[in-house]
């Protein structure tokens, strides 16, 4: 298992004492957060800003293939969509494969329908897509919790269709889908198979997004999720989404990633 931790879980450090905290618990993956993309951004050239802090990685035994594009960006507004391809250059320097990307949602505006911001959200995919068609990146669409259009399998597997392009795939954030009304973990990995490319392991107890660390208070069944990723073949990483457990010291919140090791390690070793 490539098991993986978001950077973010180390947000009050800067991007390269995460990677530091991470080498020191044995997590050689890592999914480059919102929050530290957009700290190396603020030095320059996303290029040679990437390049430096691959170097960096590289000499501390992290990899990052696997980064999160702006949480706030408007997919749908070109102005934002300028600093998503800034990130894109920055995850292609630093080797990213895999930029989880959130749909442009019908909250950020009024009166259009369902219908209308899909058709949105493809123009601007193709845009995002056009900008990486010369590298191996894929954008990974999350699913959401309230927009029908992009809070399931199906939907997400829509916009693939659009595009028909292999630069476009799907992210599972498995605590988003244990919000919504069909929570079925295996039935999202199943349907999603080959497209599924990202992974983001997240706990709650149905209420709201907790972003908790596996088998502690919340609901979704974890073993399902790693034994439905094994059938389809993911050769992903299971990465961790859990800023819920990171209001802690440094020291205890080392002692979580050694028991979330534990715990996916058992339930990946279970047939």
């Amino acid at each position: 298992m490539k098991l993986s931790m978001w950077s973010s879980y180390y947000s009050e450090l800067s991007p390269e004492d995460a990677i530091l905290e991470l080498e020191k618990y044995g997590y050689t993956y890592s999914e480059l957060s919102d929050e530290h993309s957009m700290m190396l951004l603020e030095r320059g050239d996303a290029t040679e800003v990437g390049k430096k802090y691959k170097e960096f990685a590289d000499k501390h035994n992290v990899v990052f293939p696997q980064g999160h594009l702006k949480l706030s960006a408007r997919l749908c507004e070109e102005e934002d969509r300028d600093i998503l391809k800034r990130q894109l250059d920055l995850f292609k320097a630093v080797g990213v494969k895999n930029a989880v990307l959130h749909c442009d949602t019908l909250r950020r505006y009024e009166n259009i329908t369902d219908d209308e911001a899909k058709e949105r959200n493809v123009i601007a995919l193709k845009d995002l897509i056009e900008h990486i068609k010369d590298t191996d990146i894929v954008i990974c669409l999350e699913n959401l919790i309230k927009e029908d259009y992009a809070n399931n399998a199906d939907g997400l597997l829509w916009f693939i269709e659009q595009l028909g392009d292999e630069h476009l795939g799907i992210c599972l954030d498995t605590g988003h889908l244990n919000l919504i009304e069909n929570k079925d973990q295996g039935e999202f990995i199943r349907k999603a198979g080959k497209h599924l490319k990202a992974l983001h392991l997240a706990d709650n107890d149905g209420t709201s997004d907790q972003h908790l660390m596996p088998s502690a208070r919340g609901q979704v069944n974890f073993k399902e999720v790693i034994l439905e990723t094994k059938k389809i073949g993911y050769d992903g990483i299971y990465n961790l989404e859990v800023p819920g457990e990171r209001y802690e010291p440094l020291e205890i919140k080392g002692f979580k990633l050694d028991y979330i090791r534990n715990i996916l390690t058992y339930y990946w070793n279970l047939e």
